[in-house]
């Protein structure tokens, strides 16, 4: 797919991206989706950068164990991880970053928005995808036209569909996150 067909296809389905400063008035959580081998893990374990996020009282690991990580934090009694975390550290927004954008991510997103629209999720209000803390794979043309069960999957394009699709489901998008370091 050509330079030119991709930003065509963005000029035609635009995904305006804000900024967002996180301050102390609103408690966010951050949601990593797909905690895996070469993500965040090596070998199952988290990297060094985020070794210190699994001794962190306001931090809750689930390694899910389908597409959708919402429901992958459904728990043999019915309960979900997920849910049980954003009500009992009073969420008000969460900020989501992962692979892949347009797969996993969306999933994530799609039904995390679905349960927040059904109240399941109270307090939360905003759900916020990090496009620059989000990837997904590519598959050219030529690869998938010669293995067998395999579809094209273009890095760049689908990258923007995934974000554009959550975004018109009530996602905020967002390209640049700070901090307000002063009133944390």
């Amino acid at each position: 797919m050509g330079v030119q067909t991709i930003d065509l296809l963005k000029e035609e389905l635009p995904v305006h991206q804000e900024s967002l400063h996180l301050t102390g008035d609103t408690k966010t959580g951050l949601v990593l989706v797909d905690v895996v081998n070469g993500f965040c893990t090596v070998e199952s374990e988290l990297v060094p950068a985020l070794k210190w996020l699994e001794n962190e009282g306001n931090v809750t690991l689930r390694r899910k164990d389908c597409i959708d990580g919402f429901l992958g934090s459904v728990e043999e009694d019915g309960s979900n991880v997920f849910i049980n975390w954003v009500q009992s550290n009073q969420i008000k927004a969460i900020l989501v970053v992962g692979i892949c954008t347009d797969i996993c991510v969306l999933d994530f997103v799609c039904t995390t928005l679905s349960a927040r629209n059904h109240r399941l999720l109270v307090p939360l209000e905003d759900v916020i995808v990090y496009s620059r803390g989000c990837a997904t794979f590519d598959v050219p043309v030529d690869v998938a036209k010669t293995a067998k069960d395999v579809i094209a999957h273009p890095q760049e394009l689908m990258h923007h569909i995934g974000l554009y699709i959550a975004k018109g489901r009530g996602a905020k998008v967002v390209s640049e996150v700070s901090l307000d370091t002063e009133n944390p």
